[in-house]
């Protein structure tokens, strides 16, 4: 058998809490955020997962919901991998915009198609845009030309790939347990390529903030089974939420 590989979509962030397009903008987490972080690494604590090796984005929501469940765990020395191939998805100029007010601008078929479609991105910053990747520094070393203006879902998946091939499925081959501390949509990236998701059903696909979603793997690192931790009336309602982000207030 392979490792176990844990997912966890960072907690609540301060746009989550605002309702906000967000993206590559790195935003903190909410006080709710925080205590969701908190949970997670005592729900893995319960099920007695030793966390052997972890891997998160560069920004900050997850990073710090990783350090918030580790730190739970009492496994602050285990070894983080950060790589900007487990951002969010990038929602181009969309980034900033209250979601419902988008949703009345133009209309709820089209912003369903720009959050939830697996092939359709939303419309691209423009080049000079302060808010392009280009201009970060934490992308300095990478290949302007493989920084996105905006993505779908199928282009975050591709660039999520090579990070799982190269580095973390190795991990999960040597019977490590790995964490992943992601967002929504690199997750359900990873989750359609790990389940073999229809690019239909992917949209239906809603990932709770700050819940572990723990894979058993085969040695092939095909899923045997897999299960949310933790209460499940709060999980569905944690996923109802996130359900509801683009409905009028």
């Amino acid at each position: 058998m392979a490792g176990r590989l844990i997912l966890v979509r960072h907690g609540q962030s301060t746009w989550n809490l605002d309702n906000l397009f967000t993206g590559w903008t790195d935003v903190e987490l909410s006080a709710l955020g925080r205590t969701e972080a908190q949970q997670a690494g005592g729900e893995l604590l319960r099920e007695k997962l030793a966390i052997d090796v972890s891997f998160t984005s560069v920004l900050k929501r997850a990073i710090r919901t990783l350090w918030i469940t580790l730190d739970e765990m009492d496994r602050m020395w285990v070894p983080v991998e950060r790589s900007w191939r487990l951002n969010e998805r990038h929602y181009g100029a969309l980034q900033g915009l209250d979601k419902a007010r988008t949703v009345a601008q133009y209309g709820e078929a089209q912003v369903k198609l720009w959050r939830r479609s697996y092939d359709i991105a939303p419309p691209p910053l423009a080049a000079d845009d302060p808010r392009h990747p280009r201009f970060d520094p934490r992308y300095a070393g990478i290949d302007p030309r493989e920084l996105p203006a905006s993505e779908s879902l199928r282009d975050t998946l591709a660039r999520v790939l090579p990070l799982w091939h190269a580095r973390i499925a190795p991990e999960l081959r040597c019977g490590r347990n790995v964490l992943v501390v992601a967002h929504g949509n690199s997750l359900r990236a990873m989750v359609k390529m790990l389940d073999d998701v229809s690019e239909s059903e992917i949209t239906e696909l809603n990932i709770p903030t700050g819940v572990p979603l723990l894979y058993e793997l085969d040695a092939q690192l095909r899923p045997c089974a897999s299960r949310y931790l933790g209460d499940p009336a709060a999980i569905a309602a944690a996923t109802e939420v996130v359900r509801r982000q683009t409905e009028k207030r």
